[in-house]
């Protein structure tokens, strides 16, 4: 049986001048209901199923990149180690990030659980997946400033079915 931990954790970083920590959490009750899946369509939500996420703060929000057991695609950061990954394709689903301006959105009374080996992964490997992270919505903004240095084709390749499409608001992008 593989082990999982409970990660509720706070581990801070120093990357050139810039101070930055991540987070394992679960989002509330209350983000589902306002983000409800007939309106939000490429939200992952399945009944009792919740996002456990790494949660990133950045400028003025937070970017929640869940744990998933299946990705199909490269928009990801793919788990190489983990028992998980030996038999589905696991890792850090970019397409699926949530960005919360409301912390009422994240879960801390309980513990996000992730399998033990992902969860020191992605320890380990942190600074990789925060500017992975980092560059994937910083592309998508600038693109909609019209100041990105990537093609249509390639916007839609990477952005066709990311939730970022909801979170216009909370990154400074409505007109």
């Amino acid at each position: 049986m593989q082990q999982r931990v409970p990660a509720l954790c706070c581990i801070f970083y120093e990357v050139h001048t810039m101070d930055y920590d991540f987070q394992l959490y679960k989002l509330t009750n209350k983000f589902y209901n306002d983000y409800p899946q007939s309106q939000f369509p490429e939200l992952l939500i399945k009944k009792d199923r919740v996002y456990n996420c790494l949660l990133f703060e950045f400028n003025e929000y937070f970017i929640c990149v869940p744990f998933r057991t299946e990705i199909s695609h490269r928009y990801a950061y793919h788990f190489k180690q983990s028992q998980r990954s030996k038999q589905h394709k696991s890792g850090l689903d970019f397409t699926k990030i949530v960005i919360i301006l409301n912390t009422d959105y994240i879960d801390d009374n309980s513990a996000a659980i992730v399998d033990a080996d992902e969860f020191r992964e992605t320890r380990q490997n942190i600074d990789i997946i925060r500017k992975q992270v980092y560059d994937y919505v910083t592309d998508y903004i600038e693109y909609n400033k019209s100041a990105a240095n990537i093609s249509k084709q390639e916007f839609n390749r990477r952005y066709k079915y990311s939730t970022l499409q909801y979170f216009h608001q909370e990154l400074n992008l409505l007109r």
